[in-house]
C-alpha cells in the first residue's frame, strides 16, 4: 500500500488566484509559507497549493493573504516543455481539506476528493 498525503499549517503569502478549467470547474491557487526553527536559525518554506470545485470557491471567498490555515492534500507533479523545448516540472499540493485558523469560530471546509 502506498500513501501520498501532505498536512501543513502556515500563512498565505498572497490572496488566492481563482480561475476556471476548460470544463468550467473552479480552481483556486495560492502559496503557503511554513516556518521551521532550530536552535541556530529559522527557515521558511513555500508551498504551491491548488484546490478544485466547491473547496476552491470557498477558499477564494473566505481566505486572504496572511490567513493561517491547515491544509491536507496530496502531492502532484506537472511536467511541460517551454517554447524552446526545455522541460520543466512543478510539484504542488492538491488540497482536499482546509481549516481556517486564527479566526473567530474556526471554520472547517471539507470536501470529498470526488467532488
Amino acid at each position: 500500500m502506498d500513501l501520498n498525503r501532505v498536512t501543513l499549517i502556515g500563512n498565505l503569502t498572497k490572496d488566492p488566484a481563482k480561475k476556471a478549467s476548460p470544463s468550467g470547474q473552479s480552481i483556486s491557487e495560492f502559496s503557503l509559507a511554513t516556518n521551521y526553527r532550530t536552535e541556530a536559525k529559522e527557515t521558511v518554506e513555500f508551498h504551491d497549493i491548488v484546490a478544485w470545485g466547491k473547496l476552491a470557491d470557498i477558499i477564494s471567498q473566505y481566505v486572504k493573504k496572511g490567513s493561517k490555515v491547515y491544509v491536507e492534500g496530496r502531492l502532484h507533479t506537472n511536467g511541460w516543455k517551454d517554447k524552446a523545448g526545455k522541460p520543466h516540472k512543478k510539484t504542488e499540493i492538491v488540497a482536499d481539506n482546509l481549516i481556517m485558523l486564527g479566526h473567530r469560530g474556526k471554520k472547517e471546509v471539507q470536501v470529498p476528493a470526488s467532488a
